[in-house]
């Protein structure tokens, strides 16, 4: 092997003896090297506010429990994902109202407020329409627009409206960047089913729960979410209905609620067989001719079997309900390791 003739240093030197020569004269002259394209910044992602980090990394996505070989729709597959951030709790009330307002006062002229209302506000009439015979009225009344609701999952959202708030919040963050001359970061957007379990297993391969294996609730007797524990019984969690967010323990990526409270919405069309068809890196199941859209995590109202991180629910994409909800992701760029997170 031949020996360079200069030393790395003094090559260095002499390229950027040629960028300063550039600059003086206004030309790039590149002393015919391939060098690359000059003053270009070096690219920081920043974590958004409220969000946590997700490392790149492979798990078996599937039913862990729950009679694992009769389980049809959500067979154990080996999956990659690469890195990402995702919120650490689900949308609030609040956080989804500074996007109402910030749509209707820049789509009033251009849609009218009936547009803006009808699509993007939510469904707070879910409270009565969801239950037969259930004195819905205060929550209907009170649960988006009181500030004792603030930090509650917002509800009444149907997916398309989830969507549109990620395409708002993209062009909120990337507007303001833009000011500043920075490189836009990228969109914020709803994950997919297999993100979803990914995240909400927090590193724990073929984990039951969030928090682990197996029981729903902790040494003390204390449940460990918010859901239906048994029949007519809504309040040993604590809670009726839905819980502030974050109001248990987190799992070990640090998200909040990804069993209980909400069912969330998730990017992928639902299909019964869509395990086995979809690749094993990165897989989401498109279809936008499929009405019904994947929810999980279970809810309020649910029982224990839908908080497992294994089960798989849809509902359609048009529709709103007092138990769905959502939160938002972001797709990491750089380094598939995630070393640099």
């Amino acid at each position: 092997m031949i020996k360079s003739i200069f030393p790395i240093k003094v090559v260095s030197l002499i390229v950027a003896g040629i960028f300063v020569l550039s600059c003086k004269s206004g030309k790039q002259d590149l002393g015919g090297e391939l060098l690359g394209v000059p003053d270009r910044e070096g690219w920081v992602q920043t974590i958004p506010y409220g969000m946590v980090v997700c490392p790149s990394g492979t798990f078996h996505m599937g039913q862990s429990d729950e009679d694992v070989p009769a389980t049809q729709i959500n067979m154990n597959k080996q999956i990659t994902i690469g890195g990402f951030y995702m919120d650490d709790t689900e949308i609030t009330n609040n956080e989804y109202r500074q996007f109402v307002l910030a749509i209707m006062t820049d789509s009033l002229e251009a849609l009218g407020e009936e547009y803006v209302m009808r699509e993007l506000y939510p469904d707070t009439a879910v409270w009565m329409k969801d239950f037969t015979h259930h004195m819905g009225d205060p929550m209907m009344e009170y649960y988006y627009s009181h500030p004792a609701f603030d930090d509650y999952p917002v509800v009444g959202v149907d997916w398309f409206a989830a969507r549109k708030f990620c395409e708002w919040r993209t062009n909120f963050l990337n507007t303001y960047r833009a000011s500043q001359g920075l490189f836009k970061m990228p969109n914020f957007r709803l994950p997919s089913e297999a993100e979803w379990e990914y995240a909400g297993r927090g590193g724990r391969d073929m984990a039951k729960y969030p928090w682990g294996n197996p029981y729903v609730r902790n040494a003390k007797g204390c449940m460990l979410a918010n859901f239906k524990p048994g029949r007519g019984n809504y309040y040993d969690d604590g809670f009726m209905y839905t819980s502030p967010v974050a109001s248990y323990f987190s799992n070990d990526y640090g998200l909040f609620d990804m069993s209980g409270n909400v069912a969330e919405w998730c990017e992928d069309a639902f299909f019964d067989a869509s395990v086995p068809v979809v690749w094993d890196l990165n897989p989401t199941y498109y279809d936008d001719n499929e009405t019904r859209k994947v929810i999980r995590g279970g809810s309020w109202k649910d029982v224990a079997y839908y908080l497992e991180l294994g089960t798989r629910s849809y509902e359609y994409r048009d529709t709103t309900k007092s138990y769905v909800g959502f939160r938002t992701v972001v797709t990491y760029l750089g380094r598939s390791s995630g070393a640099e997170f």
